[in-house]
């Protein structure tokens, strides 16, 4: 009985390490407040003034996205970010997504916008492109 505890003990070793370590890198709590989050609902009501901006991976992107979507990823940052900025102004919200609510590209592209652009009404989408795809239906 006292090996079975030791063994348990020492397999839970690596999970506790993992928690810690990880704690604040959880894609559950969001590093971003709730006021700069937007529902697929909310966004549309946005029509016209409100610039979809996708952060996946190009692969996806050319497969799919949200019509009139621009590219940003952070693999091609330093080549997408002048192209966005050719169709931004300052009177659009810019609304970023990725491919699902676990997804944090999403969150960070849009931490970049505000940080290195200096980008003011930058909200990420909750449920991101899966939440698009069931809005469509």
């Amino acid at each position: 009985m006292r090996q079975a505890l030791i063994l348990a003990a020492l397999a839970l070793l690596p999970g506790i390490g993992q928690a810690i370590y990880f704690r604040d890198k959880v894609s559950w709590q969001s590093p971003i407040p709730a006021s700069e989050m937007v529902t697929v609902a909310q966004a549309r009501t946005w029509d016209g003034n409100a610039i979809w901006v996708d952060a996946r991976p190009d692969a996806e992107f050319e497969r799919d996205h949200v019509p009139d979507a621009v590219p940003l990823n952070e693999d091609r940052w330093n080549e997408l970010l002048p192209q966005f900025l050719v169709t931004w102004s300052p009177e659009k919200r810019v609304v970023v997504y990725c491919s699902s609510q676990s997804c944090n590209a999403s969150r960070e592209v849009a931490r970049r916008l505000r940080g290195e652009a200096q980008l003011k009404d930058v909200f990420v989408l909750q449920g991101g492109w899966e939440e698009w795809l069931k809005s469509r239906k």
